[in-house]
């Protein structure tokens, strides 16, 4: 295969890694491959967590950097970076059950192939399917309107809400319920997907789920307001306490959606994701006058195939923060 001249950029860096255990890493000129010229700090902060396979990062403060660029050959095919995905939704199934006492999804066919048969040419089939359901089914996404009746619904959610955020990891998992705001506070969250890890997603479909769910506490919603959260998701039933003893009182769905942050619960499989690094999407379809829908949420990161020429290089497709 042809090879092509191109340029790779390579930033040289002093950097002081802070562990979510407690424990520190120093790094004194370390070489990791980025994106393009002028990759922000964020970004450098992002190929450094993904390059030495970090999983539990709670901060990266870089005290020198400096980029260069270098001249390689390469081909068309293993130039090409690679991304792992993460599945982070559950399975809708006919007849499951995401909330107790919500109804239960019915999945049935309007059209089954062979039914279809006489509206096509010889050969030709389709099968057309019905799901009746609400909007709190599965893995699902709240709008502003689930919670206030003038706030913006599905279809009035920015894509820049909702795809490809940059993701802060927050393991809370324990005895402990409710997530307070001194559990987020060492978290850098402006503009991030803020994803809750309790552990909780392991009793889905269990008559367990849902019964002394953790929960962020008011104080913790708020301080996500103030600092700018772009989207908030636990892996859990509910991101308030609701709980018989609550009073019906949902404080973190009225703080962050009177904000016009949006919600996803019911999430999945966080613990595959690093602390830092990982990018978010959960989009819903663009339905008027509805504020919740299931979405299929998951994750991207960066990684490296074992004989990938790349590898040498470090190459990490990172996103402007």
């Amino acid at each position: 295969m042809s090879g092509a001249a191109v340029l790779l950029y390579r930033a040289e860096l002093d950097a002081d890694i802070t562990l979510s255990n407690g424990g520190r890493l120093t790094a004194r000129s370390l070489p990791v491959s980025v994106p393009h010229a002028d990759v922000t700090h964020p970004e450098i902060a992002a190929c450094v967590v993904a390059a030495l396979g970090l999983r539990a990062v709670e901060r990266v403060d870089l005290t020198s950097v400096r980029i260069f660029a270098e001249a390689a050959e390469t081909t068309t095919t293993k130039s090409q970076p690679r991304i792992a995905y993460a599945e982070l939704s559950h399975v809708i199934e006919s007849g499951m059950t995401t909330y107790p006492g919500l109804p239960v999804p019915v999945i049935t066919s309007h059209l089954t192939w062979e039914e279809s048969r006489p509206n096509y040419a010889e050969g030709t089939e389709f099968s057309f399917d019905r799901i009746e359901m609400v909007g709190q089914t599965g893995t699902y996404l709240d709008s502003p309107r689930h919670r206030y009746s003038d706030g913006a619904d599905l279809a009035g959610l920015p894509l820049g809400r909702l795809a490809d955020l940059p993701a802060v990891v927050v393991r809370v998992a324990g005895d402990r319920r409710g997530i307070e705001a001194a559990d987020l506070e060492p978290y850098v969250v402006a503009g991030h997907a803020v994803l809750l890890h309790t552990g909780a997603d392991r009793h889905w479909g269990t008559s367990s789920y849902g019964v002394g769910s953790p929960f962020l506490t008011e104080a913790g919603a708020r301080l996500l307001v103030e600092r700018g959260a772009g989207l908030v998701g636990i892996d859990a039933a509910n991101i308030d306490d609701s709980s018989p003893g609550s009073g019906g009182h949902r404080p973190a769905h009225s703080v962050l959606l009177a904000a016009e942050i949006p919600i996803v619960e019911h999430l999945t499989g966080l613990g595959e994701l690093p602390t830092l690094g990982a990018r978010f999407t959960a989009a819903a379809p663009r339905i008027a006058g509805f504020g919740t829908f299931p979405v299929r949420a998951f994750a991207t990161m960066p990684y490296f195939e074992p004989h990938d020429h790349t590898r040498s290089a470090g190459w990490l497709p990172t996103a402007a923060d």
